[in-house]
């Protein structure tokens, strides 16, 4: 996420690049604020609508409870992140270009059972974690789970990240009656960028999917991965408007990391990089709709929150991960509990390591130094 402060219109707004040099545990204060105000600023993007305003209302509070039992921890020596990722299946109906789960192979693994699934979910829920990102693969393959666990904790945001094939008619009833489950659909821009990679005709079907959701007051958005070729595209007006016409209203910016071998001149340029930080502001301020980034204004946060610094990531055979790019770990939460995971001697160190989390400038500072994340992967 962006790092954000509040404008005297109280509107949320990025902090430029590289204009705060803060003590090393400031960042998880900075992080929790910046948490808070994303959803107060969604809630007033949802306005009067009674069905989101109250599942809303009830996401805030729980922020500010889970922050305190994470400071609880803390001061007992465990750093619990506000944000675990938990990509839960490999299983896809496309066959995007690259695609990151592919490179990393995962389909070679078992997948987590449904009650391995559901007792992680539990045991974030128990050590404070306040946002469970849910990718995949195409995480609605386990729509049934993700519905049930989302009911069991009222209370935690679940952003889906979904490629938005499978939200047919009866799948958007169900998630009307789930308002904690914010489905967020992948797209590469407009139609022709969506469907070079994606397949001909997806950024249509996206469209249709997106009339099921709007039909139901559903609040939902899109993931673009953004690259150096569509930046131009996906950061203009026309884009934007379109989008929120089809009554998107959260955008996740997720620079490219190049998984594939080949596709480096698709990250974003360093001047890319340091102006969307400050787009991302602009349109925060001009359009009645979130603008997110991931990773992010990493100098605003003294360097990259992977490694449990405000995020980690578990990988659809268990695996506790410093981040979705980085597909490095010493712990398997299937062997242990998601406590001890926390305590993985490999996040540590890279944690202990500053110049392994500094500012990247191709989407992901630990995939370039992966070959110094696997010395300190194989050490005892």
């Amino acid at each position: 996420m962006t790092g954000r402060e509040y404008s005297q219109q109280n509107t949320p707004v990025s902090k430029p690049a590289g204009s705060s040099d803060i003590p090393p545990d400031l960042y998880r204060d900075l992080f929790n604020s910046t948490i808070g105000e994303v959803i107060h600023h969604a809630i007033r993007i949802i306005g009067g609508t009674p069905s989101l305003i109250i599942p809303a209302g009830r996401i805030l509070r729980y922020q500010k409870k889970a922050a305190n039992i994470r400071a609880k921890h803390e001061k007992e020596g465990l750093l619990v992140p506000p944000v675990l990722i938990i990509s839960i299946t490999a299983r896809c109906n496309l066959t995007c270009a690259r695609c990151y789960m592919h490179a990393r192979k995962e389909n070679q693994k078992p997948e987590m059972s449904p009650a391995m699934l559901t007792s992680i979910i539990d045991q974030a829920r128990a050590l404070g974690v306040s946002i469970i990102v849910i990718a995949g693969g195409e995480p609605f393959v386990r729509a049934e789970e993700i519905i049930r666990i989302a009911q069991n904790h009222p209370a935690i945001l679940f952003p889906v990240f979904t490629n938005g094939l499978l939200i047919d008619e009866p799948l958007a009833d169900t998630l009307a009656s789930c308002r904690n489950i914010v489905p967020m659909i992948s797209v590469e821009g407009l139609r022709d960028e969506t469907d070079a990679r994606r397949g001909n005709g997806v950024f249509d079907r996206l469209f249709l999917a997106c009339h099921h959701l709007k039909s139901r007051d559903i609040f939902f958005g899109c993931s673009i991965t953004t690259t150096s070729a569509n930046y131009e595209t996906v950061t203009r007006d026309v884009f934007i408007r379109q989008m929120i016409d089809a009554s998107i209203r959260v955008f996740s910016y997720v620079e490219y990391v190049p998984m594939t071998p080949g596709t480096e001149e698709l990250v974003l340029t360093h001047k890319q990089k340091q102006n969307l930080p400050g787009i991302l502001a602009r349109l925060n301020q001009k359009y009645p709709a979130l603008f997110l980034g991931f990773p992010g204004d990493e100098a605003y946060y003294g360097g990259c929150l992977a490694a449990g610094r405000g995020f980690v990531h578990v990988s659809p055979s268990g695996d506790l991960e410093p981040c979705p790019a980085a597909s490095y770990s010493d712990a398997n939460l299937t062997e242990m509990s998601l406590k001890e995971g926390l305590k993985s001697p490999f996040l540590q160190r890279l944690r202990d390591i500053p110049e392994l989390l500094t500012e990247s400038a191709g989407g992901c500072a630990l995939h370039e130094n992966e070959d110094m994340v696997r010395k300190i992967l194989s050490k005892p």
